[in-house]
């Protein structure tokens, strides 16, 4: 198995790429069987598709590179605790577990739009069984929202 830390570093660093072009400040990575499936970062801005969370992404690049909509197995590095939609997609994803750094508090703080509900409660209200591992390199994670306020035109939504 791929290392949840190491998997987390590619979606830090698929994070600072996206800030770099202008775009909010979410990294997200999928490994699989060993392999890396998927790196991506949030493009809701570059999109204008308000679902084009870095998880969303991910999902979708993980699922053509495996040409299939579910990825039993696979473990998902978040750079921020999943939203509620995020959750949903991981959970019909059947992804087995989402490791996190930053959490939606931390969102909150830095002004993004979020709902109050933490994917743990999303899970057990839904009955999801996608294991979910906060505190990831949760430092590095947080770091990012002031790496993206010290970019130009930092936009929330």
């Amino acid at each position: 198995m791929i290392d949840p830390a190491e998997l987390m570093k590619l979606a830090i660093e698929q994070c600072r790429h996206g800030i770099a072009l202008g775009q909010s400040p979410f990294g997200c990575a999928i490994a699989r069987d060993d392999r890396v499936v998927a790196i991506e970062h949030n493009i809701v801005l570059l999109t204008t598709d308000i679902t084009a969370h870095a998880e969303i992404t991910a999902l979708r690049t993980a699922c053509r590179s495996e040409r299939d909509i579910h990825l039993p197995g696979a473990i998902v590095a978040t750079t921020c605790e999943p939203c509620p939609m995020c959750m949903a997609a991981l959970h019909w994803a059947r992804v087995e577990t989402v490791y996190y750094g930053a959490s939606i508090a931390d969102a909150q703080a830095a002004g993004f739009n979020e709902m109050k509900t933490p994917a743990a409660e999303v899970a057990r209200l839904g009955g999801c069984k996608v294991r979910l591992i906060p505190g990831i390199l949760s430092n590095e994670c947080r770091a990012l929202f002031a790496d993206w306020k010290a970019s130009p035109n930092p936009r929330t939504y």
